[in-house]
């Protein structure tokens, strides 16, 4: 165990767990994200790190089948079946109900349904896209010409704990600065030691940013091999990610024909990864629906406007040369040809030099205590809503009059995020560390969003190439 990892036990007694790749070895062959596995760890573990593994195996065959059969046998025999799972809600106008689909147990939506008891009973989380829940099944049997149908009996959202954010600034008070970058990378399931330095422990972290920060537009550009999918597709329930394939204004934004809104009404941020092969029906509508979304977090479609705090996260690969830096000086000659666009570009906010960061590696593997990634995920959500941070930099960050406003906003935007990951226990100027703020928050903001405005100019030479002043008051 190391030094941080003794630590974290220490200041989060109840929180944290203690990564052991023998204990994880019981999800193998489930394609469980990190967060699911950590909830049923600390479940069934002692405060040595000894796991219950017939505990934790008899749960996985109850309420996680890894064979499909399984659930649609159980409920044609009539037992009541209880899942923690995941699940997609589906609005069915035409046929005046609330459907339900989940692919992970063959369950499809026509022949799922969601009663009206339940749907008004949790309004609040049965809208329509993906869940993370505790669900009761039971099967209704054809009744005449009436088919028999699988109905969601209860339902349970999967929020295991309940977090007070004064405890967690409470803890972090416990902890330097240096230190805690390496609790944040732990919480990512990263073994701090396996990176060369801080400028690379921070590169990585800035993935993060999304996650705690409403309507921030990123694009990172990295080698294959560096976990681009798997910090995005395993650390959050609140979050989705988009690896190519087809997308359309109807799945992102609003679909016309059932009346719905699209993924990003409903999650924190969404992916898009390996975004060379992703296609866009209709470029020009996406294009613009993308412009005037990432500009003011609203679309409008027909007559419907679309409201969201969602924010977005490009990703795709780079060409570098032999001393890992990218080939061509124009790092979005690979984009789709719709985000070649300096005018759409402009309106994300920062950039991630992926070739700075490693590629995964077995030293990488976190073998310590850390936070558990399902706390750690509510805790990035809840940060999302705290206003204390946006007040903070806006009173200590100046900028000269004829300042762009989207380049003041965009390092605003990324400076709270950075002061939402690594300063959570400062929330007014006085506690405020002023050299620390400039050096983790506004100098890495003002970089980010420095080679977005630089990539802009180099496709578009009306767009200025140099960052206006801004600095600490």
């Amino acid at each position: 165990m190391s030094e941080i990892g003794q630590k974290i036990k220490q200041v989060f007694p109840d929180i944290a767990i203690l990564k052991d790749q023998d204990n994880y070895s019981v999800f193998n062959g489930r394609n469980l994200p990190s967060f699911v596995k950590d909830f049923l760890i600390r479940k069934h573990i002692d405060t040595e790190g000894n796991l219950n593994k017939e505990a934790i195996f008899d749960f996985l065959d109850k309420h996680i089948p890894d064979d499909n059969n399984v659930v649609k046998n159980r409920l044609y025999r009539q037992e009541q079946v209880q899942l923690l799972t995941r699940f997609i809600i589906i609005t069915d106008i035409k046929g005046g109900k609330i459907r339900f689909a989940i692919p992970d147990a063959g369950i499809k939506s026509n022949e799922a349904i969601i009663p009206e008891y339940i749907v008004r009973q949790y309004k609040e989380d049965l809208i329509d896209g993906e869940k993370w829940g505790v669900i009761k099944l039971i099967y209704i049997p054809p009744i005449g010409k009436e088919k028999g149908y699988i109905e969601l009996a209860d339902y349970k959202a999967f929020r295991p704990y309940k977090v007070d954010l004064q405890y967690f600034r409470d803890c972090r008070r416990q902890f330097t600065t240096e230190e805690w970058i390496d609790v944040l990378l732990s919480a990512m399931e990263y073994n701090p030691s396996s990176f060369s330095g801080t400028t690379q422990k921070l590169e990585f972290l800035t993935r993060l940013l999304i996650f705690v920060e409403p309507r921030l537009n990123m694009i990172e550009l990295a080698p294959k091999g560096t976990g681009k999918s798997y910090v995005f597709g395993n650390l959050s329930k609140y979050g989705w990610l988009i690896s190519g394939g087809k997308v359309s204004r109807a799945k992102l934004f609003y679909d016309k024909t059932r009346q719905q809104p699209g993924i990003m009404k409903n999650y924190d941020f969404v992916t898009f990864d390996e975004i060379q092969t992703i296609i866009f029906q209709d470029p020009p509508e996406m294009q613009a629906i993308l412009k005037s979304y990432l500009e003011a977090g609203t679309a409008t479609v027909d007559n419907y406007k679309f409201l969201s705090e969602c924010s977005t996260m490009l990703m795709g690969n780079i060409e570098l040369t032999s001393a890992n830096l990218p080939r061509h000086n124009k790092y979005f000659v690979h984009l789709p040809e719709s985000f070649r666009e300096s005018a759409l570009l402009d309106r994300f906010h920062g950039f991630i030099e992926g070739w700075f960061l490693p590629r995964l590696n077995k030293s990488m593997i976190l073998k310590d205590w850390t936070l558990n990634v399902e706390y750690f995920s509510e805790v990035l959500h809840l940060l999302r809503t705290s206003p204390e941070y946006s007040m903070l930099v806006n009173e200590v960050v100046y900028s000269e009059e004829k300042s762009d406003l989207r380049d003041l906003k965009a390092v605003q935007r990324i400076a709270t995020a950075y002061s939402k990951l690594l300063f959570p226990h400062i929330t007014s100027v006085e506690e405020l560390n002023k050299d620390e703020f400039k050096l983790y928050c506004l100098d890495p903001a003002i970089r980010r969003r420095g080679i977005i405005k630089e990539q802009c100019h180099r496709i578009d030479e009306e767009f200025k190439e140099h960052m206006p002043v801004i600095r600490i008051k």
